[in-house]
């Protein structure tokens, strides 16, 4: 529980003691198996997780193929944005490709919270900016880079995941071939 405080201390800036014990009693564990999934495609997620341990896939399907969007692991916070904000069907399969641990709240839950805790709207907000602003990162870098300086950069923030997980999954996230990640990966490891 301690370390469950410390994360939202992290994410959501300074609570006093109270105000995190407060968020914290909205949170419940949950446990996924490796291919469970946390939502699928087509149904409407009324949830929300950060990640304690383990990785989480966000993919859809378009034209034919498996397109990773994201891949979560610990400290993520993890939802579909679509069903747990707008009640719209989701656009993405969020399966765990490990075992998983996470603190999840339900959108009810979540509704309750800002009933009883003013402030939160105000954290929420500032915390959305922090996601869009991470998005935002990500789109640039994808215009403004080429394939090798993406790989580069993901492979500087994320090298752990390397070993971890199918590389074509990363060559999708990163938007470009199997073989053009393969082509990549074998250069950087030839360099000295």
């Amino acid at each position: 529980m301690q370390d469950f405080k410390q994360r939202i201390q992290q994410h959501f800036g300074e609570l006093t003691d109270q105000e995190c014990e407060l968020v914290i009693s909205f949170f419940k564990e949950e446990t996924l198996q490796k291919n469970d999934f946390f939502t699928e495609t087509g149904k409407i997620c009324d949830k929300l997780g950060i990640i304690s341990s383990g990785i989480l896939r966000v993919y859809a399907y378009a034209d034919g193929k498996d397109v990773t969007q994201w891949i979560a692991t610990d400290d993520s916070f993890m939802t579909e944005v679509l069903g747990f904000f707008f009640d719209q069907p989701n656009r993405y399969n969020i399966q765990a490709f490990t075992d998983t641990k996470l603190w999840r709240i339900t959108k009810a839950d979540y509704q309750k919270l800002a009933e009883v805790f003013p402030k939160w709207k105000e954290i929420e907000k500032q915390f959305m900016m922090k996601c869009f602003s991470m998005i935002e990162n990500r789109i640039f870098a994808h215009l403004s880079m080429n394939a090798e300086q993406r790989y580069n950069v993901y492979f500087e923030q994320n090298k752990d995941l390397f070993n971890k997980i199918p590389l074509h999954y990363i060559a999708s996230l990163l938007g470009m071939s199997a073989e053009t990640f393969s082509r990549i990966r074998k250069r950087q490891m030839e360099k000295p």
